[in-house]
């Protein structure tokens, strides 16, 4: 076998070298690819650890915030039943004192001729009985001056009590 000719080495020798250039291009290429993509890939990470820290403390706010308003559902349970309790207990007093505030009411309406009366029954007692001098009957058969109950039962008496008017209050 024969050697080769030498610008057949030449040519190999450059080929091999710019094919060595090129494996050298590309393995730097190669490897700046996988310094990214491991960059890339540690952010990632780093963000989805992120993320994940995150979303458990978000899921604990949403399990406290949820445990506060059970708690503050309760609460609020416990006031109204105590509300509708103290309510009941209100109506129940109302109906039981509105017998009682209408019975008021009636006196309220009836107070001013109360008044009267007994302004009229004050009046007759500051005017007082009648002096032993006056006869008890002025004329035969005409009008009394003593005021009695009259049922029937007394008209065979021939001696009538004297009306004395005053207030037994």
């Amino acid at each position: 076998m024969s050697a080769p000719p030498p610008l057949q080495i030449r040519e190999a020798n450059a080929h091999l070298a710019a094919v060595h250039r090129r494996a050298a291009e590309l393995e730097a290429r190669l490897d700046a690819a996988e310094r990214t993509v491991r960059t890339q890939a540690e952010r990632l990470a780093r963000h989805d650890q992120q993320l994940r820290a995150a979303l458990d403390e978000l899921g604990r706010a949403k399990d406290r915030e949820i445990a506060a308003l059970q708690e503050q559902l309760l609460t609020s349970e416990a006031t109204v039943q105590s509300l509708q309790a103290a309510v009941c207990q209100r109506d129940k007093l109302i109906r039981q004192l509105q017998p009682r505030a209408e019975l008021l009411q009636d006196i309220c309406r009836r107070r001013p001729p109360l008044a009267g009366l007994m302004a009229t029954l004050a009046e007759a007692e500051r005017l007082g009985p009648l002096p032993a001098n006056v006869p008890s009957h002025p004329l035969p058969g005409g009008p009394s001056s003593h005021l009695a109950n009259s049922t029937g039962e007394e008209e065979d008496r021939d001696h009538l009590q004297p009306a004395v008017f005053g207030t037994t209050v």
